[in-house]
């Protein structure tokens, strides 16, 4: 995978009227396939040995919708389309679970080169809300000042 594209994540959520906030900036891939859209990262986990797991974003602009790929075939499966619930696969780490999604809002300004994604939805779980959340995704080609060359020790 050529990671050439630098892709910036503000993922917010709301829990039991508590709120937090992730922000992730990694580099990834960025490939325009017909009328979708991938979008291809690493995912490291501070407190994990295992090893990175790939996230893959498919926006289908004519469809409205977002499917969010983490973790291979048994991880993480979202579908995120605008007005409509769809039962997804979640997986916690601990074990997969089944939970329902129902997505609000749905924006998508990307183009050839990149653009942004931004995406509020809910998630229920035996049909009780569990979680508020908003996701913005920001992916533009890297430039060579954006990529920092470390070595070992630095």
């Amino acid at each position: 995978m050529k990671e050439d594209y630098l892709i910036s994540i503000i993922g917010r959520q709301k829990v039991d009227g508590e709120s937090g906030e992730v922000r992730l900036t990694t580099r990834g891939s960025y490939t325009v396939k017909g009328n979708s859209r991938y979008i291809v990262y690493q995912e490291y986990d501070e407190d994990s040995q295992l090893s990175p797991q790939t996230s893959i974003l498919k926006v289908e602009d004519q469809e409205n919708r977002v499917t969010l790929i983490r973790g291979g075939m048994d991880g993480t499966r979202l579908i995120l389309e605008k007005g409509k619930r769809h039962l997804c696969q979640y997986d916690t780490g601990y074990g997969s679970l089944v939970v329902g999604v129902f997505t609000s809002t749905l924006r998508s300004s990307l183009g050839e080169k990149g653009g942004r994604v931004d995406i509020n939805y809910t998630l229920d779980i035996n049909s009780d809300l569990s979680s508020i959340n908003e996701i913005s995704i920001t992916v533009k080609e890297a430039e060579q000042k954006d990529v920092k060359d470390c070595t070992a020790g630095n």
